[in-house]
């Protein structure tokens, strides 16, 4: 397993069916540039623990498994791309457990990125992005012929909603299936409108893994390749 050692894998499993056809595996954000290691109370990382139990509760009983990206550093690194490096020794870690598996990555912020970035994996069918650090240039090629949802806020200040938009705008061009959902007046954090980034999230996630329907609203936009679809609240 290229990069992982003894003292750092970056596979957390928080669900794991005798029998998985499936798997989820969730991303947690960071910053551009740090060495300093990844706690266990990471703030971002612990951020996305409620998405992890609303995702386990949508694929519960679907042969879906459900795990944990944890990083060995809190930053992206310009080009050594540590969170990258991460993700991908988790999904080999993933198919040494499971099997040749599809899997979902959701990806929050730098998550996002790294989830993109590895979206060329062989097991990896589609990937969810929320609020995801979308760079000018950063390659969408990988992506041909997977699923790609992304969410992003229009009040986001700390990854730029233009970036997401022109993303997923080249991703469609190079051959995915991909659209972006606008979660208006919310933050780069989710916090406001918390509620409706936990269950869409959650139920894409399971919708795209095959542990049933996608959201209306999800499954639309991506019919239409829709860029600026506004995410409805959820009732």
């Amino acid at each position: 397993m290229a990069g992982t050692t003894a003292a750092h894998r970056p596979l957390r499993t928080r669900l794991r069916p005798e029998e998985a056809r499936g798997a989820v595996l969730v991303l947690h954000g960071g910053r551009d540039s740090s060495l300093d290691p990844v706690e266990p109370w990471n703030a971002a990382a612990l951020r996305m623990r409620p998405f992890v139990r609303g995702i386990r509760r949508a694929v519960a009983g679907a042969g879906i498994a459900v795990g944990e990206v944890r990083y060995r550093y809190r930053g992206w690194n310009g080009d050594r791309a540590d969170p990258l490096r991460d993700t991908l020794d988790a999904l080999e870690e993933l198919e040494e457990l499971l099997g040749p598996v599809p899997v979902v990555l959701v990806g929050h912020s730098m998550g996002g990125r790294a989830a993109l970035r590895a979206g060329g994996h062989p097991r990896v069918a589609a990937v969810v992005g929320l609020a995801p650090w979308c760079p000018p240039g950063e390659p969408a090629e990988q992506l041909a012929g997977r699923d790609v949802v992304l969410l992003h806020s229009d009040r986001d200040r700390i990854t730029d909603p233009a970036g997401s938009r022109a993303f997923a705008e080249r991703a469609r061009r190079a051959g995915a299936r991909a659209c972006r959902l606008v979660v208006a007046g919310s933050d780069h954090a989710m916090l406001r409108r918390a509620g409706d980034w936990h269950a869409v999230t959650a139920a894409t996630a399971a919708g795209l893994a095959g542990a049933g329907p996608l959201p209306p609203a999800v499954a639309a936009a991506l019919r239409a390749a829709a860029l600026d679809e506004p995410l409805a609240p959820v009732r």
